[in-house]
């Protein structure tokens, strides 16, 4: 994600230094030749990181992070530097080639500077920016992404101990089966990624004791073979609160 924002940066114009490890401009230069300083590594060592620059950034500048996750960086963003803070989470791969319908979080925390101006660089784009606190963030993301790849995790598992082969399993997968090994297969290509965003988000508690709730009440009605009662649970899965509600705009 680092290097796709490089490249949104560059198409606008803006001269970007990138710093790695061991690679790239002193990060005490950087932080006294860059307006803007982007924090995008690992989630297990953004706040590491945020700790070492922060101090080094001067106070009219935009401290900003690409993290899935955003109550501790922010938090720590905040308390090692002196820099406007504002969160960002691009819900969305690098892979993503354009912008158009794609949504972008951002988290303002400090200053009113540079917001109107990163809220600006996303939209002119195509992108639908959603502005909201990193506890709120935190707690959506824990459904959005913790429990989609929760689950990914636990098919996976169940997959590897079901004594079937790929080869079993193609011969008689469907597209949905296809989708969802797709999904395994990439969850497991980065398993440090959605590893830390498993076990780094505070919210996370909640939903696995709401998994176990409604596991245990499956696994009743499946012990029972009561089909009606789970036609009737299956029934109300759309009953999301706002289901249906008209999207902004229209």
């Amino acid at each position: 994600m680092g290097r796709w924002f490089v490249r949104l940066l560059e198409e606008e114009g803006y001269a970007v230094h990138v710093r790695g490890k061991g690679t790239g401009m002193d990060m005490e230069k950087m932080a006294q030749t860059c307006m803007v300083i982007a924090v995008a590594v690992p989630i297990g060592v953004t706040v590491p990181v945020i700790r070492e620059v922060g101090p080094l950034l001067k106070e009219d500048s935009l401290f900003m992070d690409l993290t899935s996750l955003k109550k501790e960086p922010v938090e720590a963003m905040l308390h090692f530097s002196g820099a406007e803070v504002v969160g960002c989470h691009p819900l969305f791969g690098p892979g993503v080639t354009s912008l158009n319908g794609q949504n972008v979080v951002l988290c303002p925390a400090r200053g009113s500077r540079w917001l109107p101006w990163l809220r600006d660089l996303f939209r002119s784009r195509g992108g639908r920016v959603v502005e909201t606190t990193p506890e709120r963030h935190d707690r959506a993301m824990a459904v959005v992404q913790g429990l989609t790849h929760l689950t990914t995790v636990l098919m996976g598992e169940v997959f590897r101990e079901s004594g079937l082969s790929r080869e079993d399993l193609d011969l008689v997968s469907t597209p949905v089966f296809r989708t969802k090994l797709a999904m395994i297969e990439k969850v497991a290509s980065s398993p440090r990624l959605y590893g830390e965003m498993l076990t780094m988000n505070p919210y996370m508690a909640d939903v696995i004791s709401r998994c176990d709730d409604c596991w245990s009440r499956l696994k009743k009605v499946l012990g029972e073979r009561d089909a009606d009662a789970l036609i009737e649970r299956i029934g109300h899965l759309g009953d999301i609160p706002g289901a249906g509600r008209p999207k902004p705009g229209e």
